[in-house]
């Protein structure tokens, strides 16, 4: 299957969106929404002649929250923000310069708890593929774009299930060229997965 412009639009116009595996909950599941820190981030499609991409940044090494792991481009919402979408928009500018103009929103997936005590919801867009990276090297370390049709194929999504405390716990991974995704980023990819109609790649013959 090759995914398309006309593929995504038509999986998040038709269908609810997608919730989290409730096994990759269970660590969360004790945080109360009131003491969460809102955070938004940006899933970002491009249209390039190879088909479409997807936009992510390795985080730079000296930060607090999650140094050094690959993400999606986004941060807090503070408090001058008027929404999610605000939030996504002005973070990925500020992080590696992708400018509201350049971005087409599409929706958004359902806020993730996270470790961190963060409730983070995934914004999904269409990134230009005109964008000129400029990094922010205080919150950023590298940008650098994934296939869709790679990092949408179930079997290239690595999960695995332990007990901790009583209770199983499912953890994702994807390994892409030198890169390893794992984490809120990885569970957020797992959502987009069952979102935009990978159940056509259980199919493929």
């Amino acid at each position: 299957m090759h995914l398309t412009r006309t593929t995504i639009l038509r999986d998040f116009q038709l269908r609810q969106p997608s919730d989290y595996a409730s096994e990759s909950l269970s660590r969360t599941k004790h945080l109360s929404g009131q003491n969460l820190r809102q955070a938004a981030v940006l899933v970002a499609f491009v249209e390039r002649s190879t088909g479409l991409n997807v936009i992510f940044t390795k985080r730079a090494a000296h930060l607090k929250h999650h140094p050094g792991q690959v993400s999606f481009p986004g941060g807090k919402c503070e408090r001058w923000d008027t929404s999610v979408y605000a939030t996504a928009i002005r973070e990925a500018t500020e992080e590696i310069g992708l400018t509201q103009q350049q971005v087409e929103l599409i929706g958004c997936l359902p806020a993730l708890k996270t470790v961190s005590r963060f409730s983070v919801t995934p914004v999904v867009a269409f990134a230009s593929p005109h964008y000129q990276v400029t990094m922010d090297p205080n919150e950023v370390a590298e940008v650098f774009e994934v296939p869709a049709d790679y990092l949408l194929h179930p079997r290239n999504l690595h999960h695995a299930t332990f007990v901790l405390k009583n209770a199983r716990h499912r953890v994702f991974a994807i390994p892409y060229q030198r890169h390893f995704i794992w984490g809120a980023t990885a569970q957020i990819v797992h959502a987009l997965q069952q979102q935009i109609n990978a159940q056509a790649y259980h199919s493929e013959t």
